[in-house]
């Protein structure tokens, strides 16, 4: 494998199985600093088992991952979280943490399980907290935190662990439309200011319309049935075409202008009866 030196990541004919199941197979792509990378398909395509393996948590079967340029193997668990930060689909905390408390938490790479946190790394939470707008939270109990509250939290967090790649896992689930827009533009915001890469997650097509749309270097991958079948620029790979072929419903995908903004958004409006998906034009 060939590495662009500008690569933060670098995965290569990867495939993984739980026995002998095969999971995904034959799965290669780069990400840069400062691209985000959509990654979309139905349930139990293989997209959370991706991530796992791209965050080290499964050991791929064939391929290899590149972080940085160098075998993701070769890393110990926490040199990967001082370059990997990770924002899940869902997160609960049974003790009574203050959100500063939980955006600390992503310094454990640096000060080790059982580390004090020092003065810097204190600053470099509440600075991450700024930079998502939320350090008015810092003394709120991360438990009483509604679900955009602690999906903006979780991405402060992931900031300050201070790390060229940002794994996301469904961010946006369960919020509403004006919690999901926000946390959007928050994520957009960073990726152009902090040069970031990100690698998420999603079911929705229309988020990497929204990156693109922002003039962000956005990169749309499909997958299905355990193989990334498209990858490139979101206008050549999210189309109805595509929609149907993967997800089974038929769609639109239609221009719309707001607020001097061009974006394509995506409308479902059926679903396509088994086994009639190959059989309609």
């Amino acid at each position: 494998m060939n590495n662009d030196p500008r690569n933060v990541l670098d995965v290569d004919s990867l495939s993984f199985a739980y026995g002998d199941k095969t999971v995904f197979e034959d799965v290669s792509f780069p990400l840069r600093a400062g691209e985000i990378l959509c990654l979309m398909g139905p349930n139990g395509c293989g997209k959370t088992t991706l991530l796992d393996n791209v965050m080290a948590i499964h050991k791929p079967k064939t391929g290899r991952i590149d972080l940085m340029g160098e075998p993701l193997h070769s890393y110990k668990r926490h040199q990967i979280a001082r370059h990997i930060a990770y924002v899940p689909q869902t997160h609960q905390i049974t003790f009574p943490y203050t959100v500063a408390e939980v955006v600390l938490m992503g310094r454990t790479a640096y000060t080790g399980p059982f580390g004090e946190p020092k003065a810097e790394d204190e600053e470099i939470a509440l600075e991450a907290l700024s930079k998502i707008g939320i350090r008015h939270f810092a003394d709120r109990p991360y438990d009483r935190l509604s679900g955009g509250e602690v999906k903006l939290t979780l991405l402060a967090r992931a900031l300050g662990q201070k790390t060229a790649l940002i794994v996301m896992d469904e961010p946006t689930a369960h919020l509403d439309m004006k919690n999901e827009l926000f946390f959007l533009e928050t994520l957009a915001g960073l990726c152009s200011e902090e040069q970031m890469a990100v690698l998420i997650a999603t079911h929705s097509p229309s988020h990497a319309f929204y990156f693109d749309a922002k003039g962000l270097d956005c990169c749309a991958a499909m997958m299905s049935k355990g193989r990334i079948i498209a990858c490139g620029r979101p206008d050549d790979v999210v189309t109805k075409d595509m929609i149907r072929e993967v997800y089974g419903v038929n769609a639109a995908i239609t221009m719309e202008d707001s607020g001097g903004m061009a974006m394509k958004t995506v409308t479902l409006f059926g679903t396509i009866p088994s086994g009639r998906v190959e059989a309609e034009s």
